[in-house]
């Protein structure tokens, strides 16, 4: 199967990982800050391209396949409808999370909110977020992993998940001794190796005999397949067909484009900012590198990463046409199988090895993180030396790996997993961004958000309701408890309303809070801010379709699509300005 060239490639990978991420050893080790946040010091590009690797796994490229070849590139508004919720976290929150200066996500929770109901919240999405929800980040990246090996190298499961395991154990040794900054410069290395990868990859598939070229491409596929986007108004969400366009229900379309990605809570697209984005912001050397890291992280991820996908997932249309819906995913791989020459086919395992290693090791670091600084710190070794962290840090992120390699046996379907986790955050994203803006938001507002979903959810499927009239009812449900139950409870108290308010300077309704505090009130930037997001997000979307519109070579729409992003650009070059939220 893989030729002496092919193993001196992966070998040569594997080497070059371990001593990148390894000579980064000792800067981590001086302290938490250090291990977890790189010593706050990272440059735009490093932590904005490390944000794209770590989204970029190994079952990323077979998502898009298989939505692809189920729906055709308008299949992709599952996971393009969240750009607005990122450009929501470049321009409103990512110069807030630099600023406060925490060293996690959650600890942000017990500066904005005080007393024991913001220690167990604290402690609860600190478990909830960086182990149980973590681990099951790192099972379906696992899962993906695994469909590689079986597919590729005719593996048994058992015999897949024996060196998805291995590969588990690699990465957690130099997660573990290098810290964040470690994991940051090797995401670097894998991103760019995993794109040119799959841009070859690309390339050699459509060039095919038997695809033709993009001429081919588009004379051999049927015309839904190439809209990039769906029709709305159908009765039913799918109704593909030979010669048929996809189309989505009006509530469906709704769903995806007006609500969710405000509302619900979801790995890498958190509204108001969290997660592993938050801790790169927060690792970003001042407030300007961290807005211009996210922004290049929405770009980076919306417009650069999917097209060698997208071009692959519809050239295994005409290659394997006989595929199943379950199995469509795997015509990336067997893509990979077929077409690529002896050297290319060890890079291109390399640039899945790559995404996978990207993503893997930012779970562990940063979902050890929670455990070491949100858990064991706070309730149980308050007194603990710097030194005594950060190797409970390492000891964690081995469990963390063993962990997660157990939860890989159990999950079935990744389509499963994203769903679940979709619609068990459903309406705690306006707590998220609110409590920023809005000083009445309490820690009772945001328990409610998290634990409400799960009700409504569980309630919906017992009723036999399914997207997207279950997501509607979890989203209604949750913020009308999250509403009462903050009205209803006292708000958090002023000395630490107060503290909060000077150390972060947020804009929006903090007028009793302000009125107490010798910070002087500055006009307010929300119009600039809306502006700015709005002109990004048209911008990326610009761009995203004029480089599709340039791929298959039509021209005049192309040329439209990047006029648009240009004027867009110019505006948001000039709103930018009047924000001021890029002074250092």
């Amino acid at each position: 199967m893989l030729a002496t060239l092919d193993w001196i490639v992966i070998i040569g990978f594997l080497l070059l990982i371990i001593v990148v991420g390894l000579s980064f050893t000792r800067k981590g080790s001086k302290d938490m800050s250090s291990f977890f946040l790189g010593g706050r010091n990272l440059p735009w590009y490093i932590a904005g391209i490390s944000m794209v690797a770590t989204t970029f796994a190994a079952d990323t490229p077979l998502a898009v396949t298989e939505l692809v070849g189920k729906n055709g590139i308008s299949g992709n508004w599952l996971w393009w409808n969240m750009l607005a919720g990122g450009m929501l976290t470049t321009f409103f929150f990512a110069n807030l999370w630099r600023r406060a200066e925490v060293l996690t996500e959650v600890e942000l929770i017990e500066m904005r909110y005080a007393g024991q109901p913001a220690a167990f919240l604290r402690g609860f999405k600190a478990a909830y977020l960086g182990i149980f929800m973590n681990v099951l980040i790192i099972g379906w990246v696992n899962v993906a992993l695994m469909s590689l090996l079986e597919v590729f190298f005719g593996l048994s499961s058992q015999e897949a998940l024996s060196y998805t395991a291995l590969a588990m154990v690699f990465v957690a040794v130099y997660a573990s001794m290098a810290g964040l900054l470690g994991v940051a410069i090797t995401d670097v290395i894998q991103f760019f190796i995993a794109m040119t990868g799959c841009v070859i990859l690309a390339i050699l598939v459509v060039n095919s005999e038997k695809v033709g070229g993009i001429t081919g491409l588009k004379e051999q596929l049927p015309a839904w397949s190439m809209s990039f986007f769906p029709t709305v108004g159908a009765a039913e969400e799918g109704a593909v067909g030979a010669g048929k366009t996809l189309a989505i229900s009006v509530g469906a379309f709704f769903a995806y484009i007006g609500i969710q990605w405000w509302a619900s809570w979801y790995p890498g697209a958190e509204p108001g900012g969290g997660g592993y984005v938050a801790q790169r912001m927060m690792s970003a050397k001042n407030e300007k590198h961290a807005v211009y890291a996210t922004l290049f992280f929405q770009i980076a991820h919306y417009c650069i990463r999917p097209w060698p996908w997208i071009l692959v997932a519809l050239a295994a249309m005409i290659l394997y046409p006989d595929l199943t819906e379950a199995d469509k995913k795997l015509g990336f791989v067997m893509a990979m199988k077929d077409f690529l020459p002896v050297g290319l086919k060890g890079l291109l395992l390399v640039a899945f090895f790559a995404a996978y290693m990207s993503t893997i090791s930012t779970q562990l670091n940063w979902g050890a993180s929670y455990v070491v600084n949100d858990i064991y710190h706070r309730f149980f070794k308050p007194a603990a030396t710097q030194k005594q962290l950060v190797m409970a840090a390492r000891l964690t992120t081995i469990l963390l790996m063993f962990l997660g390699i157990i939860a890989s046996t159990f999950i079935t379907s990744i389509s499963g997993v994203w769903s679940f986790i979709i619609e068990c955050g459903a309406g705690l994203g306006l707590v998220l961004i609110l409590r920023w803006y809005w000083w009445r938001i309490n820690a009772w507002s945001e328990i409610t958000a998290t634990i409400a979903p799960f009700f409504a959810y569980a309630a919906c499927k017992a009723a036999g309701l399914a997207f997207p009239d279950s997501f509607f009812i979890t989203v209604g449900f949750t913020t009308i408890a999250w509403i009462v139950v903050t009205y209803f409870t006292k708000p958090t108290d002023m000395e630490t309303l107060q503290k909060f308010y000077k150390k972060v300077r947020p804009d929006g309704f903090w007028e009793p809070v302000q009125q107490l505090s010798s910070v002087k009130k500055e006009s307010s930037k929300l119009g600039y801010l809306f502006a700015c997001w709005f002109s990004a997000v048209t911008m990326t979307y610009s761009i995203l379709f004029g480089m599709g519109k340039l791929v298959f070579m039509e021209w005049s729409s192309a040329a439209m699509w990047i006029g648009i992003a240009v004027v867009s650009f110019i505006i948001l070059q000039f709103m930018l300005g009047k924000t001021q939220i890029l002074k250092d």
